[in-house]
């Protein structure tokens, strides 16, 4: 099986714009192998994203004809992790590479049955009130429900569930808030809420893997993931570092919303996440007075991508007062109005995800290679 070792030899033979090998260029910044993929993060300067393609492309070939490796995955940042200060000289070991797995991730994860990640490729189209109330859902057909609020620049979980205060830490691990059943962990527990998170990339995705692993979860059956918008650092780390066992697309149905969520889709295809399905949130609005329907963000376009894409549609969900007063006030609508008509729709979801979870092979947890 190829280690990071022989990553880093295979791209020796792939240059840089300026002509060096991107082995001794300093543009490596992670090599993760997780079984028989290699994912490979080289950093890029964007006012040359044409010549760095280029790059990305010869050095996934160059990885993929690797002995042992099935799937190269070369991504670009714009971001530098950063490095481990020297302190006293050098320490007699090496710091693991940037971007690899913390070893305790997968064990923190281990008693987690799925990870399902609810995704959008742009925000405002809904995906936090989706993720709640998915996750509500999940917990009233009796499975072990938590739900991890990803969105570091905009967590909405604490608002949503009405929850607030920072959580208690015992032997290590900060023990989860829970609402109606479901165990709840956001960074917005520990700021305060007009506080901006002015963070770069890779201090975010540090962020989450901690709220991953540092996070007494205890066995689960579902640990829902509500993403930040977007195809970035926080869906590249998860995608290296997370056994995912699928996601969750959360469209609009105006083309705008749609183009985004085609590259969510694509992203992850790309690292082999299976893909649950698409949800169209917005799909209609039901005026509370006369009874009439608008289509007022147009309607059919995520069924239509669905069935397009060849993935799954998991359905409509209205545009209606009801679900934003519910979700404003921290009571989602599943657990405000369980009999509603409202908290059907999610339900209805819930049990579709449940149904396709189970029918499908859980995605293998990542292999930590040592180089």
């Amino acid at each position: 099986m190829a280690n990071e070792a022989d990553v880093l030899k295979a791209l020796e033979k792939v240059a840089d714009p300026a002509g060096r090998p991107l082995s001794a260029a300093g543009v490596v910044s992670g090599i993760n192998v997780v079984g028989g993929k290699a994912f490979v993060s080289i950093i890029g300067d964007p006012a040359r994203a044409d010549l760095w393609e280029k790059v990305r492309l010869a050095a996934e070939q160059a990885v993929a004809q690797l002995a042992g490796v099935e799937k190269a995955v070369v991504t670009l940042t714009a971001e530098r992790a950063p490095q481990p200060a020297a302190q006293g000289g050098h320490h007699g070991h090496a710091h693991p590479p940037q971007g690899a797995p913390r070893q305790g991730l997968a064990a923190a994860v281990a008693n987690i049955r799925f990870i399902i990640c609810v995704a959008s490729g742009k925000g405002g189209v809904g995906k936090s009130t989706t993720s709640a109330n998915l996750a509500l859902g999940l917990a009233a057909q009796g499975w072990r429900v938590g739900l991890l609020d990803a969105d570091i620049y905009g967590p909405s979980a604490p608002r949503l569930f009405g929850l607030h205060g920072k959580p208690e830490v015992a032997d290590g691990k900060m023990i989860p808030h829970e609402a109606y059943g479901v165990k709840v962990m956001s960074i917005g527990f520990l700021v305060e809420e007009d506080v901006p998170m002015v963070w770069r990339g890779p201090m975010v995705s540090q962020a989450l893997t901690q709220m991953l692993g540092d996070v007494a979860w205890g066995p689960l059956d579902a640990l829902v993931i509500d993403m930040p918008p977007g195809t970035g650092d926080v869906q590249l780390t998860l995608a290296q570092q997370v056994p995912m066992s699928g996601a969750v697309v959360v469209s609009t149905p105006q083309d705008i919303a749609l183009i985004d969520a085609r590259r969510a889709v694509s992203m992850f295809q790309r690292v082999e996440a299976p893909i649950l399905g698409i949800v169209e949130n917005m799909s209609y609005f039901l005026c509370p007075h006369c009874g009439g329907r608008s289509e007022i963000f147009a309607h059919g376009g995520a069924r239509h991508d669905a069935e397009k894409l060849g993935v799954p549609f998991l359905g409509e969900v209205p545009l209606d007062i009801a679900i934003r007063e519910t979700s404003d006030a921290g009571r989602p609508v599943v657990g405000a109005d369980p009999q509603g008509e409202h908290a059907a729709i999610y339900l209805n979801l819930a049990a579709k995800v449940k149904t396709l979870l189970e029918t499908q092979t859980k995605r293998a947890a990542p292999t930590i290679v040592k180089g």
